[in-house]
């Protein structure tokens, strides 16, 4: 009887354990699986893809019009008039200043006087020379004085040449008085004023005269960008290259777009040995005048790129002047690889240039939290369009 109830009570205790031990493995089990759904973080990829865009850079340019001439004294004198103002448009041949003429309308009197002396010792000449002809034919007198007569009146002539000579310099000095605009264009300052004495050796100039109907705006490229922008283009020289160039615009002090586009037309045969640069020059017309000599702004140029991939900025991250993304790898992991970028005027977006591949997948938000070979969760989005401008990419003033 004792041996059946122990028995019994051993098999309902066995049974416990069984029960209870099944029971702790199913909750281990149910509590491993759990670490490895908290450990991986769930991260927006994108999958890379090729569009075309149009980019645009600036380039800092100084402008200066097609023609800028110095107006100087020929002669000394006072300023007696000032007939034009400070940046007032003008035509050639237009009276721009005039001098105090009295000294050198005396010098004309002076000179005139000379040629009426002159041409009265020729007179006095040739009568001699008149008189003595006969007389040497009859042999009064000697071939001599025939000579002598002639070589006096040669000398008179020669006289009155010089008087004639003095007297076109006084002349043209008394034109000197009346100063006129060499060109059109538009006047520049006056450090002169009304009663200032003025002459050839004054070192700066009474004013300026700008022909601004065409400017001139000067920018430089290095020796790179140079080399992309007429490498590929059409034509035997570099002349014919440049005409193939697409329109320029200019971006003004104000950051507003000057309404006409300009034109590349040269560029320096040499480069700069300290800076790499080479010099350009682009062309803008000017027919209201907007522009002036001195002025400043930016040279845009647009470079259309096809099939280019073109990736958000916030999925690069920059280290020691390179640009680096996180790619994901077919094990989820990812692994952060260098890229070379194309800087546009691109709205939060760069062009890639080397580095990723049509297809690739990157983490889109939350890379700085990211380390190489992490694991992650990926979850695929749309990037949206990529090659859309900015507003300063078009132009536009902010």
């Amino acid at each position: 009887m004792n041996t059946k109830i122990q028995s019994h009570w051993l098999g309902i205790i066995l049974i416990t354990i069984t029960a209870i031990s099944c029971s702790n493995q199913q909750k281990a089990g149910q509590a491993g699986s759990v670490p490895i759904a908290i450990g991986i973080k769930e991260y927006p990829v994108i999958a890379v893809k090729s569009q075309s865009t149009q980019l645009y850079k600036d380039y800092p340019t100084k402008l200066q019009g097609q023609q800028t001439v110095e107006i100087r004294s020929k002669i000394a004198g006072y300023i007696e008039q000032i007939l034009v103002d400070e940046g007032a448009m003008v035509r050639k041949g237009q009276l721009l200043f005039r001098l105090n003429a009295n000294d050198v309308q005396a010098m004309v009197r002076s000179a005139e006087a000379q040629v009426k002396v002159a041409e009265a010792n020729i007179f006095t000449a040739q009568v001699n020379v008149e008189k003595t002809k006969p007389l040497v034919e009859k042999d009064i007198i000697s071939k001599f004085d025939l000579q002598s007569a002639e070589s006096t009146l040669k000398a008179q002539e020669a006289q009155l040449a010089q008087a004639k000579a003095n007297l076109q310099n006084a002349k043209a000095n008394l034109q000197y008085a009346q100063i006129t605009s060499p060109a059109d264009g538009t006047i520049g300052n006056f450090p002169f004023r009304v009663g200032s004495l003025v002459s050839s050796s004054t070192v700066e100039p009474l004013t300026t005269v700008s022909n601004t109907v065409k400017m001139y705006a000067y920018f430089s490229f290095n020796e790179k960008e140079f080399l992309t922008l007429t490498k590929g283009l059409e034509g035997k020289n570099l002349q014919e290259k440049l005409t193939k160039l697409p329109d320029v615009s200019l971006i003004l002090a104000d950051n507003s777009t000057y309404e006409k586009p300009g034109r590349i037309e040269t560029a320096s045969g040499l480069v700069d040995e300290q800076t790499g640069a080479v010099n350009i020059r682009a062309s803008f017309p000017n027919p209201d005048g907007l522009l002036r000599s001195g002025g400043s702004g930016l040279v845009r140029i647009p470079q259309y790129v096809d099939s280019a991939i073109i990736i958000p900025q916030k999925t690069t991250y920059e280290l020691q002047g390179k640009h680096f993304v996180y790619i994901l790898g077919t094990d989820n992991k990812v692994h952060n690889t260098e890229i070379e970028i194309l800087v546009g005027n691109l709205k939060d977006s760069y062009v890639v240039t080397s580095g990723l591949k049509v297809g690739d997948k990157i983490v889109l938000d939350g890379i700085a939290a990211l380390r190489n070979d992490t694991e992650i969760k990926p979850k695929l989005v749309e990037a949206g369009n990529l090659s859309e401008n900015t507003s300063r990419g078009l132009g536009i003033k902010n």
